[in-house]
C-alpha cells in the first residue's frame, strides 16, 4: 500500500496540473507553516512575462507578504519539481527551515543536481530537505506535458 501523500504536496500537484492547463511548465509550489498553508502558487513565466515567476519564487514572495516579513522561518516549501538554482537561492535568502520536492529535476534541479545550492560553502542558511513525495505524479505531469508539445 502507497504512503499518502501530505495534503500540502497533493495541493501542489493540483496546481502543477493548473499551470499544464494554461500552457505553462506544470510546477506548483506551497509553502506551510505547521499545518497551515500560508501561500501557494504554480509556474506563471509565460502568462506574465516574468522569467522570475518560478511556481517557487511566486509563493515564497506569497508567504513573505502574507506574514509581513522577508524571513520565513518555521516554514516549509512543498514544489512538484526540485528547485532550479535561482529558486533554491530565494529559499535560503528566506530562511524557510525544510524544502520538500516531488521530482528530481537531473537537467536543471539545483539542490541534488547541477549548483547544488545548499551545499555550497557561500549558502548560509541550510533548509532540510526530502524529496520524492509525489514524485511519480510530477514526473507523468511533465513527461506528458513536453510530448503535447512535440506533436
Amino acid at each position: 500500500m502507497p504512503f499518502p501523500l501530505p495534503q500540502p504536496m497533493r495541493r501542489a500537484l493540483e496546481l502543477a496540473a493548473e499551470a499544464a492547463d494554461a500552457g505553462e511548465v506544470p510546477v506548483g509550489a506551497v509553502i506551510t507553516r505547521g499545518e497551515q498553508i500560508i501561500a501557494e502558487a504554480r509556474n506563471g513565466m509565460r502568462g506574465s512575462l516574468d522569467p522570475t515567476a518560478h511556481a517557487e519564487i511566486v509563493a515564497i514572495r506569497a508567504a513573505a507578504e502574507a506574514l509581513g516579513q522577508p524571513r520565513l522561518d518555521g516554514c516549509i516549501l512543498w514544489a512538484t519539481l526540485e528547485p532550479c538554482a535561482m529558486c533554491a537561492a530565494a529559499a535560503s535568502l528566506a530562511r524557510l527551515e525544510g524544502v520538500r520536492y516531488a521530482a528530481d529535476d537531473p537537467k536543471g534541479g539545483g539542490v541534488v543536481h547541477g549548483a547544488r545550492v545548499f551545499s555550497q560553502p557561500t549558502c548560509h542558511h541550510r533548509p532540510n530537505v526530502l524529496s520524492g513525495m509525489g514524485d511519480v505524479e510530477s514526473a507523468s505531469l511533465l513527461k506528458r506535458f513536453f510530448e503535447e508539445r512535440r506533436t
